[in-house]
């Protein structure tokens, strides 16, 4: 633990806080190669990746989860890796310069493609993903649902991986706070900060994957849609409330109401997830146990 650092102040009738936790003083890059960097937050978009594809090939191998034979087969799934990815990316950095920073990028264009800078939007990247979900799944002949549910049970995985990146790279930290286990970011000037990556990592990584496991041990993927819904609904939740303790975007602030970008785009995520959970019950499972 760390005296508060000389200079730092909260708000009226915050109690000081006599300690703070020191932030690790991680090296954003994990490894030099010659002229190249790889980075931990690169490496959390691989590994995480890569995790939900073994995870998704678990998924799809077992018949019981759908009542018989998946309506995909592995092979499906493998080639569709190469599309998610390629959603994610493109739709997580298109999303960041729309929503977060457009008059930056729209004056300094070349930046947009700079990716090694940071930016990616969760919005975005989840947008990105229901495009290559449709392409795909039109150009095999599978269910568009059915693939989106499989897509989004993994999804949790990359998503407590990037947080983890983000706490590491010390970005994105929190508000200030006297919590005991506040930190000093160091970015963040001297202020201690709520570690709010963490709580985000928790919320919409762990608790939002061991959900989404509960559901589809208990029949979800037998009724397309139910899985895609359930996802965009609970991280809607999970992000808005986790905004609560995030500092905004320093080039946005608050917005309309005191609300953050985060929560303004989950509003229609959550609205369209209860579409897509509503339509799921209505319609008859696609196969009896």
């Amino acid at each position: 633990m760390l005296p508060l650092p000389a200079g730092a102040h909260l708000k009226p009738g915050s109690e000081m806080p006599l300690f703070v936790i020191p932030f690790p003083a991680f090296d954003p890059v994990l490894v030099h190669l010659g002229p190249f960097a790889v980075r931990w937050y690169a490496l959390a978009y691989i590994v995480g990746i890569l995790l939900g594809w073994v995870y998704a090939r678990v998924l799809i191998r077992n018949k019981g989860l759908w009542g018989g034979p998946a309506p995909m087969t592995l092979i499906d799934f493998d080639d569709f890796v190469v599309w998610v990815t390629l959603g994610i990316i493109l739709g997580g950095r298109i999303g960041y310069v729309l929503f977060y920073n457009f008059p930056l990028f729209s004056a300094h264009p070349i930046e947009i493609v700079q990716l090694w800078k940071g930016g990616m939007s969760f919005h975005g990247g989840f947008t990105g993903c229901v495009v290559a979900v449709v392409l795909f799944a039109r150009n095999r002949g599978i269910p568009i649902l059915s693939l989106g549910d499989i897509t989004c049970a993994v999804g949790p995985i990359g998503l407590f991986l990037g947080r983890i990146a983000n706490f590491i790279n010390g970005e994105l930290w929190g508000r200030p706070t006297d919590v005991p286990w506040a930190m000093v970011f160091p970015g963040g000037g001297p202020l201690p900060r709520h570690p709010s990556q963490l709580y985000e990592a928790t919320l919409e990584g762990l608790v939002l994957l061991a959900v989404l496991a509960l559901l589809i041990r208990m029949g979800a993927l037998k009724r397309p849609g139910l899985i895609v819904g359930s996802f965009a609904c609970f991280y809607a939740v999970a992000r808005s409330t986790c905004e609560f303790f995030r500092e905004p975007d320093a080039q946005l602030g608050f917005l309309w109401g005191e609300a953050t970008m985060g929560q303004l785009l989950s509003i229609p995520l959550f609205i369209a997830g209860l579409g897509f959970i509503i339509y799921a019950l209505k319609h008859p499972a696609l196969r009896s146990q």
